[in-house]
């Protein structure tokens, strides 16, 4: 009886998303396509929701695209409408000299940015280990401490 009851409310759930955000965001933004389909052609539904599972808990861990707490994206479509942001991948030297970089490029017209660490900060090392021998300088920005990256992600330099 439980069971039912939840099917029954996830049903409802998905209804209200699709009513309240899926529906209003295709008319700012229509999908690309009249259908999605596999490379197999098997359609691929809008979006897949617990009322196409058997497991309990999905909705309140995962949510619905486009609303919080966003693990299922920040597009209710998807990118059925519209499509990713394409981002400048870029980072070099000191976190400073990157947040400085960021602000040009924003200021030029680049409308997303994605950070280019350095290989030690990739590997988990900070600049001054005996592994990041040779990497330093090499490729993107040296972020070794918290700080480090409230500087890179500065709002004005």
């Amino acid at each position: 009886m439980k069971e039912s009851s939840d099917k029954k409310k996830q049903q409802d759930d998905l209804q209200q998303w699709e009513k309240e955000t899926f529906d209003p965001s295709l008319d700012k933004s229509p999908q690309r396509e009249a259908e999605f389909t596999t490379l197999s052609d098997i359609p691929v539904k809008a979006l897949y929701s617990p009322a196409d599972l058997e497991d309990d808990g999905y909705d309140e861990e995962l949510g619905y695209p486009g609303e919080y707490p966003y693990t299922r994206g920040v597009q209710p479509s998807m990118y059925r409408g519209r499509l990713w942001t394409m981002r400048q991948f870029s980072g070099f030297g000191s976190a400073e000299d990157t947040n400085k970089r960021y602000h040009y490029l924003l200021e030029n017209g680049q409308t997303g940015l994605s950070v280019a660490f350095h290989m030690p900060t990739l590997m988990g090392y900070d600049s001054d280990h005996e592994r990041s021998l040779g990497e330093v300088g090499v490729c993107g920005v040296a972020i070794d401490t918290l700080a480090d990256m409230e500087t890179c992600l500065k709002a004005s330099h």
